[in-house]
């Protein structure tokens, strides 16, 4: 799976990636070029007391470090170009995945998991890919070169690097072994904290209104916890890997002098040879430390990489048609016939065989007690979800056929629970209308009964909304969101219980602006109060996801025992208010 993921975003960059290479190629010769110099140094300058040698050669080693510097400095920018190219691609095609899920697909993932993965999981991956461009690339060519120069320095005591390498290799593996189960357990662990986080700040309301802050206080203790001990765990493992590599280093270098000390009293090697071999030995084992820093992130990024690649490769339940049809009618219908939807592994379809049409200029309301499918059925028209059976049919295409932008920009929606993004007012609203107008926009508020309430703000149309709309009231969402839909002018408007929060008096008011704008439009209301859809053309009235009635007010109080009882039990009521 890393592999892959690194092969499919990495491929663009390949120039910078030999950019890379070279530099870090000539930047590791001439590190290991200085030992050697070194050795000269003290061989022919220092024991034969030749000054100017010492000069000369010195002078050499200054120019070389310089050129290392710049080398090094020019590899280190064009490695983390690279390494944040990739992490902005990654995103970035993540982001566009999620987009394109369903309402179903996003539930199936999970919005806390999906927000780590976006975040968290490409921050492991671009962090290797960073170690692997500043650091992984010159290891090897060390290790080689290192090798090839420290046989060149003494052969006999090189045989030391037969031990030594294969030792801190075989130790490495056993805890990098260790540590890959410990990555897995720490990303799920993430996701949990993540949810139970979100879940509490979204809920805090709730969480207040009936004092759980102590339950919901060890409810977060509990996932930190085990996130801790995950972490601690994986940590040990870690802690546990730089000592041995160190370990493995002090008792080389300690057996290289030891040896070499013995060589050169026997007179088969000078001290200048000894100390330059000491240099290689130490850049080889440093090498492979540094291949080591970069092993301890592959594991954790290779379960990122999964957990990427899970979501690039997810199908989305809604798919794109092949030959879409690019071109509607100017006036606008909707139809269903026979229309069924079952969520994957229920035991029940949600809903079953349900039909109706509904024309331009006449007003359809769907009825029924919660849980009867009601918003399910609104979210089949734009596509939220696809039917599993039975067709939805927009201006006598079937939207599946549909070109999905062209469909979206035929309907207005006002779902359930209205969503304002962080902006303003003014913002929010031509998120339906990029091009709307200032005078479009309050048109729109005055028809959704919101013009009062926002001309009374300090900055009107560019007064400030926060995430989610939490500093208005449910109310004040509601016509915001309903403006919203209107500066779109589309032709089918979708209101899914729209008007649940407002005041029977504010939601005559609103029906009756509404009238005239939607004359020419496809109307469809999904309401729990008889009041709002008493004068609808044409009542849908749903009962455990089954169509149990269709008709006007009258008509199905007459024939609709169901539609009959849910207007006697909110009949009393109105009546009093």
């Amino acid at each position: 799976m890393l592999i892959r993921l690194l092969r499919t975003f990495l491929a663009r960059y390949r120039k910078l990636l030999l950019i890379v290479l070279a530099l870090t190629f000539v930047q590791t010769m001439c590190t290991l070029f200085l030992p050697a110099l070194n050795a000269d140094i003290i061989d022919k300058g220092v024991l034969t007391g030749d000054t100017g040698y010492i000069w000369r050669i010195g002078g050499i080693m200054l120019g070389i470090t310089c050129v290392q510097i710049v080398f090094a400095i020019g590899a280190v920018y064009f490695g983390s170009r690279v390494a944040m190219a990739f992490g902005r691609d990654v995103r970035k095609a993540l982001f566009h995945r999620v987009t394109d899920f369903s309402a179903q697909d996003v539930s199936a993932f999970g919005a806390p998991s999906l927000i780590t993965r976006i975040t968290n999981d490409v921050t492991q991956v671009q962090m290797l890919v960073l170690m692997s461009c500043t650091l992984l690339i010159a290891a090897p060519i060390t290790i080689v070169g290192g090798v090839i120069l420290a046989v060149r320095q003494d052969g006999s005591l090189s045989l030391l690097l037969v031990v030594s390498i294969p030792v801190l290799v075989v130790a490495i593996g056993l805890v990098i072994a260790r540590m890959v189960p410990q990555f897995q357990v720490m990303q799920i662990r993430i996701d949990r904290i993540n949810e139970v986080l979100r879940e509490q700040i979204t809920g805090i309301r709730v969480v207040r209104a009936f004092v759980r802050e102590p339950d919901e206080a060890e409810r977060f203790a509990q996932s930190n916890d085990a996130l801790t001990m995950t972490s601690l765990r994986a940590g040990r493992l870690m802690a546990f890997m730089f000592p041995t590599v160190v370990l493995v280093v002090n008792v080389s270098s300690v057996a290289a002098i030891w040896l070499g000390g013995n060589r050169i009293a026997a007179g088969h090697m000078q001290i200048g040879a000894l100390i330059a071999f000491l240099s290689y030995l130490i850049q080889i084992l440093m090498s492979v430390m540094m291949a080591t820093f970069v092993a301890v992130l592959a594991p954790r990024a290779s379960v990122s990489a999964q957990r990427i690649n899970e979501v690039l490769d997810a199908d989305s339940s809604v798919v794109a048609p092949v030959l879409p049809v690019t071109e509607l009618g100017a006036a606008s219908s909707l139809e269903l016939r026979g229309v069924g939807f079952e969520y994957p592994g229920a035991d029940f379809p949600v809903l079953c065989d349900i039909s109706f049409t509904a024309i331009a200029g006449q007003t359809t309301a769907i009825i029924g007690s919660t849980g009867a499918g009601k918003t399910t059925l609104l979210s089949l028209v734009p596509r939220l979800f696809d039917t599993t059976g039975g067709t939805v049919l927009v201006d006598g295409f079937d939207v599946r056929d549909i070109e999905p932008e062209l469909l979206w920009s035929r309907i207005g929606l006002v779902p359930q629970k209205p969503y304002l993004f962080s902006g303003t007012v003014a913002s929010n609203l031509r998120y339906a209308n990029p091009d709307a107008s200032d005078d479009e926009l309050w048109e729109a508020l005055e028809i959704a009964q919101a013009k009062t309430f926002v001309s009374a703000m300090p900055r009107g149309l560019d007064a400030p909304i926060s995430q989610g709309g939490t500093n208005v009231s449910g109310g004040q969402r509601q016509r915001l969101a309903i403006a919203r839909a209107l500066v779109r002018h589309p032709g089918i408007y979708l209101f899914d219980d729209s008007f649940s929060a407002l005041d029977l008096a504010t939601d005559a008011r609103l029906r009756a602006a509404l009238a005239p704008v939607v004359r020419d439009a496809v109307t469809v209301i999904v309401a729990q109060r008889v009041s709002t859809i008493i004068n609808a053309d044409q009542i849908l009235v749903i009962e455990d996801g089954r169509e149990v009635g269709i008709g006007t007010h009258r008509e199905l109080l007459e024939s609709c025992p169901t539609y009959a009882e849910i207007v006697a039990s909110q009949i009393t009521g109105e009546e009093a208010a």
